[in-house]
């Protein structure tokens, strides 16, 4: 096993006051930023840590940024202390061509005056860096490069950035491994490690394993800021092989059967290797409790959804009335933000789930609690609802076909078929398609139309006959 090197070094003082401006504005374009359409009122520092010394030919700077924005906040709730993100910056004397897109700007002031800064994700010598230190287990200043000692890391490997993530970066390397570098960053364990790292342990081979992972150690807690794993090579992702076949007009039903087995083993996986729990009628009542509480905040920011609200609200009510004549259910870990998206199909046929790290918009505690599995069963329905529409040409029942085959699937390998319990489905499906709602409206409105279709179904699903 390689040493872990250890650098004590911080950036320069004034460096991030001389950005300020130039961040300011490049911050909310970047995809990945959450606080859209909000202007942003001020910019701090939570750490900065030099990688490469700025008076060299290439520097690189590693920060963690503090936006803050104005909120509306509901009465009585606490100031909102803005979001952390992680930025790579690099500086150069002037942008080759190539990294033309990953330009932040022309410092005019302060310890850089004179220099270029840009996203040193998009540059090879930088990504190099970042899987250097992990290699030899580095540490520097308060970051920190973990990994598996039963896994080598070569160097030399080529780098490239993957220009599709959105709310995170992806750095795949040669081939043979993919960094997934988080941008909106929280303090505590990150479900995104601590899952994968689980089914590890559990030897369960549909998680790819993590080779290494990168944190930061700050005031006495821990910032998950990164994991590197195997890239699974000419993988395709869930989203895009269904999209493809329904351009075809093809039948996925054999796809989504395979894809319910692999889910079930993953939550079989999770329920050995992490406690589960047993939910009575007061815990059921405190999830209908935020089922509906997500519902009224939904409805006053997408007034679209007030003439639904009713018959959605029913989809809450019966699941609490259920539990109340003495039903319990079972909770365990659970992905969380499982849809086509996050699952990965080999040449070989075999599929992955990836991207443990929940629904973004959910506070890290929430997204770290013990679910029914159905949760994620409610995601991945909703996606190929999704698919379904995407299609340029409808194809007639292939959401429902698909929808079959997946709990079907599901049942073959985890010994319980989801549809078998259906008030607890339509829960969780309609909190779902909510969600959806609030995220179209605010991010993709033409999108909206999509989820609007599953509520009125869903909705219509409480109304008397």
């Amino acid at each position: 096993m390689s040493e872990a090197v250890t650098r004590t070094v911080t950036g320069p003082p004034g460096l991030l006051a001389s950005l300020e401006p130039l961040l300011r504005e490049w911050l909310p374009r970047q995809r990945w930023f959450a606080g859209k359409g909000r202007p942003v009122t001020e910019l701090s520092p939570v750490a900065v840590t030099e990688l490469l010394p700025a008076d060299a030919r290439l520097g690189l700077y590693h920060v963690l940024l503090r936006a803050r924005q104005p909120l509306v906040p509901a009465p009585g709730s606490p100031e909102q202390p803005g979001d952390c993100y992680q930025l790579l910056i690099g500086v150069r004397e002037a942008l080759p061509p190539r990294l033309a897109p990953a330009l932040i700007g022309h410092v005019t002031r302060g310890p850089l005056t004179g220099r270029t800064v840009y996203d040193a994700l998009y540059d090879t010598r930088p990504a190099d860096v970042l899987l250097e230190a992990m290699r030899t287990r580095a540490r520097i200043g308060g970051l920190r490069f973990e990994r598996n000692p039963d896994q080598e890391i070569r160097s030399g490997l080529v780098p490239r950035l993957m220009t599709a993530e959105q709310s995170n970066s992806s750095v795949v390397y040669g081939d043979t491994f993919i960094l997934k570098l988080l941008r909106r960053i929280v303090p505590g364990i990150n479900p995104d490690l601590e899952l994968p790292l689980a089914l590890a342990r559990e030897g369960c081979p549909r998680v790819p394993a993590p080779t290494a992972w990168m944190v930061a150690d700050l005031a006495g807690r821990t910032w998950v800021l990164g994991v590197l794993q195997p890239y699974v090579q000419g993988a395709t992702d869930g989203w895009e092989l269904a999209l493809r076949e329904l351009a075809k007009g093809q039948d996925f039903a054999a796809e989504a059967r395979a894809l319910g087995r692999a889910t079930a083993e993953v939550h079989g996986a999770l329920a050995r290797a992490l406690p589960t729990v047993t939910l009575g009628h007061a815990q059921m009542r405190q999830l209908v409790e935020g089922m509906t509480g997500r519902l009224a905040e939904a409805v006053r920011a997408v007034p679209a959804l007030r003439p639904y609200a009713p018959g959605l609200r029913s989809a809450f009510t019966a699941l609490d009335d259920l539990a109340a004549e003495g039903g319990t259910r079972t909770a365990q870990r659970v992905h969380g933000d499982l849809h086509l998206g996050q699952c990965l199909r080999s040449p070989s046929g075999h599929w992955s789930l990836i991207d443990f790290e929940g629904e973004p918009a959910r506070p890290p505690a929430e997204r770290r609690l013990p679910q029914p599995v159905v949760r994620d069963v409610a995601g991945m329905l909703r996606s190929f609802d999704y698919a379904a529409h995407s299609a340029g040409s409808p194809v007639p029942g292939w959401a429902a076909a698909c929808r079959a085959a997946y709990c079907t699937g599901y049942a073959e390998a985890g010994g319980h078929d989801p549809r078998t319990d259906p008030v607890l489905l339509r829960a969780y499906e309609t909190d779902k398609a909510v969600y959806e709602v609030v995220y179209e409206a605010r991010h993709r409105p033409d999108w909206l139309p999509v989820p609007l279709a599953a509520v009125r179904r869903l909705a219509a699903a409480g109304e008397p006959a």
